[in-house]
């Protein structure tokens, strides 16, 4: 019973969250961050290597 209401109130939260993804004013706060995240990864140009 206590995973049904779990897994409805994580469905609930996820909706909302792409519904508010949709708005425009939303989107490019969406995109700041992403550019924003990838350029504070990718300050120091070398990114991650698998080589042991």
């Amino acid at each position: 019973m206590a995973g049904l209401i779990r897994k409805l109130m994580v469905s609930g939260v996820a909706a909302k969250v792409i519904q508010e993804a949709k708005k425009p004013h939303n989107q490019a706060k969406i995109k700041k961050f992403i550019s924003d995240f990838q350029n504070k990864q990718g300050g120091s140009g070398k990114g991650r290597s698998t080589h042991r």
